[in-house]
């Protein structure tokens, strides 16, 4: 681990409650950084109340005048560069970021997605998974690149899909462990444990247990 303190940015539309759990664990001296802003496209995004209260930074970019995806992120990255931000966390972010930023950040840009990629990318996930019988899902932290929800996976937590499950309790079942994993991903980075080799990120001093499986339903007998 270094000394230095890893910056952070946020970019958040909603909630924010993964924002929170990051929030709460770089508090805790869990992860050596600090969030630096949080910006949101939402003027109304709780997250940014969320940041205001704990005495971050919080602003709003304005989408008037930036229809193009490109040109909003122009200036997103102009108050990522102000605050001197060097990783940027997507926490409930609901828009598609342009290479502009994906290369202004590469491999320093991370993302949590609520299913197990590369299964069910995109939106609705939960209810993807519920109609297509799914036994498991879960939640995945990858850097971003220049796709959707395709880049390099960094952390998976895996959940039951239920028999009685619909969309709210699987999300709601999936929450729970995104607000595990997210700080553990922000904590690896900022302890340079992460390394991207093609599609893989290597954890240093990852302790691997292959006995640990799941099935769902279980075995009987």
């Amino acid at each position: 681990m270094t000394d230095s303190k890893v910056r952070i940015g946020v970019l958040a539309s909603g909630g924010g409650s993964n924002l929170q759990a990051i929030m709460d664990a770089v508090k805790a001296g869990k992860i050596n950084a600090e969030i630096a802003v949080v910006l949101s496209d939402n003027a109304g995004a709780y997250a940014l109340e969320r940041a205001r209260l704990a005495g971050i930074p919080a602003e709003h970019v304005d989408k008037k005048d930036r229809r193009r995806r490109e040109d909003y992120d122009r200036a997103i990255l102009e108050r990522l560069r102000a605050h001197d931000v060097e990783l940027v966390l997507l926490a409930g972010y609901m828009r598609i970021v342009s290479m502009a930023l994906v290369e202004a950040y590469e491999n320093r840009m991370i993302n949590i997605h609520p299913a197990l990629l590369p299964s069910f990318p995109g939106l609705h996930v939960q209810k993807k998974a519920v109609d297509y019988g799914a036994r498991f899902s879960g939640c995945t932290v990858h850097f971003v690149d220049g796709g959707m929800d395709t880049g390099p996976i960094i952390i998976q937590a895996v959940v039951p899909v239920l028999p009685d499950d619909d969309e709210g309790s699987l999300a709601a079942r999936i929450l729970v462990q995104e607000h595990r994993i997210y700080p553990e991903a922000v904590r690896l980075y900022a302890e340079g444990r992460l390394r991207v080799e093609g599609r893989r990120v290597k954890v240093r001093g990852q302790v691997s247990e292959p006995g640990n499986f799941m099935i769902n339903p279980p075995l009987e007998g």
